[in-house]
């Protein structure tokens, strides 16, 4: 008769279905504590830990608040204290083994006595990778991949940022029900509700940058700040405003633009054979092939900057060239109940000339927003 399997120090051991249920209840909860930190954490991850403590009862929680700031993991084991010792940690991504502003998570885990830690997604990371190694080399049993894909969808920004080293892109437009972002006569304010655009504001502060092209600019002359509702949740930094990014090949963008106020930082994207006399920050990017700006250098600029979300705005032309270049990692778009018949297209060439080339979209999330929808989607990909 075959001896049943043995286990091992750090081996993880099959689970019965409902400790796998528990797995997923704590994990779930890892993620929502984990998107308490969206738009204060950059240039970290956001990041959730709940302890249970060894018979399984919930023992501590807690999320990374702020960059510089204690970690997810600390502020749970703090919050647990002697129970965390034989218990397990729910963490959204893996604990990080180096030190950095902070000291190394998996330490802080061993030192506490953890048991047992199951992790959501591996850390890709090679600077802060080797947590979940340096655990099971201490006899902790790790296991990875409970809830990946809802981890991976909340802190998408940052994963993109390591992953592609260059800034996640959100596309976000405004729009009628007959996909109008402006009638004929080139108005646009408002297409949407003041609830749809307070929570355009909500967004604008989660990111690092707020990226429009000079046509949006000429047109509207829009400040481009975040000034989010007095009931938003407080910002660890509440003069923090994201950078104000212009899109300007040519270099027009006018020396009394709003964009230009001392309300926010200002960088003035321009071709390197531009001539310029601004005053503002510029910088200078190649041209692409179709003469305008080559949109991956100026990612790769922003992503040097540390700028982990962009927040893409106003411009159809914008808009297309980003889409046509494969740039774009997620959409928003805020669709009103009225119909105009006429006027400007969202969406300017994108680069599908036929049905084939369609650029297609799997919803995440349709939301009432006011009288309006918010619609959420993520372009197919090969990864999904």
């Amino acid at each position: 008769m075959d001896e049943p399997a043995q286990s091992r120090p750090g081996m993880a051991v099959p689970a019965s279905d409902d400790a796998l249920h528990m797995d997923a209840l704590h994990m779930a909860r890892a993620v929502r504590l984990a998107a308490l930190g969206r738009g204060t954490t950059s240039p970290n991850p956001v990041v959730g830990c709940v302890i249970v403590d060894a018979s399984g009862a919930h023992a501590g929680e807690g999320f990374h608040a702020y960059a510089g700031g204690p970690h997810a993991e600390v502020v749970a084991l703090s919050e647990a204290g002697e129970r965390a010792r034989g218990g397990t940690a729910y963490v959204t991504l893996e604990p990080c083994a180096h030190t950095g502003r902070t000291g190394p998570c998996a330490e802080a885990l061993l030192k506490a006595g953890i048991a047992r830690v199951v992790v959501a997604v591996a850390d890709p990371n090679p600077t802060a990778a080797g947590g979940a190694a340096r655990l099971r080399d201490h006899g902790v049993a790790v296991e990875i991949g409970v809830l990946a894909e809802e981890a991976e969808r909340g802190n998408a920004e940052w994963l993109t940022f390591v992953r592609r080293g260059r800034p996640h892109v959100t596309w976000k437009f405004a729009a009628t029900l007959d996909g109008r972002s402006a009638a004929e006569d080139g108005t646009s304010q408002w297409i949407t509700s003041p609830q749809a655009r307070a929570d355009v504001h909500r967004l604008r502060a989660e990111s690092d940058a707020i990226v429009a092209g000079i046509g949006t600019v000429l047109a509207d002359d829009p400040r481009l700040t975040a000034r989010p509702a007095p009931t938003a949740p407080p910002h660890p930094n509440p003069d923090r405003q994201p950078l104000r990014v212009v899109v300007d090949t040519e270099a027009r963008t006018p020396a009394t633009a709003a964009v230009l106020s001392a309300e926010a930082p200002t960088l003035v994207a321009v071709a390197d054979d531009a001539e310029t006399d601004l005053q503002t920050p510029v910088l200078r990017l190649p041209r692409s092939a179709d003469g305008g700006l080559d949109l991956h250098a100026l990612l790769a600029e922003l992503a040097r900057r540390e700028v982990v979300s962009v927040f893409l705005e106003g411009g159809a032309t914008l808009a297309g060239s980003f889409m046509r270049e494969g740039l774009i990692d997620r959409v928003i778009a805020y669709v009103a109940p009225a119909l105009l018949g006429s006027g400007s297209a969202a969406l300017g060439q994108a680069g599908a000339r036929t049905i084939a080339d369609t650029h297609r979209l799997v919803f995440e999330e349709v939301t009432p927003i006011g009288t309006d929808l918010r619609i959420t989607a993520r372009p197919v990909t090969e990864e999904n």
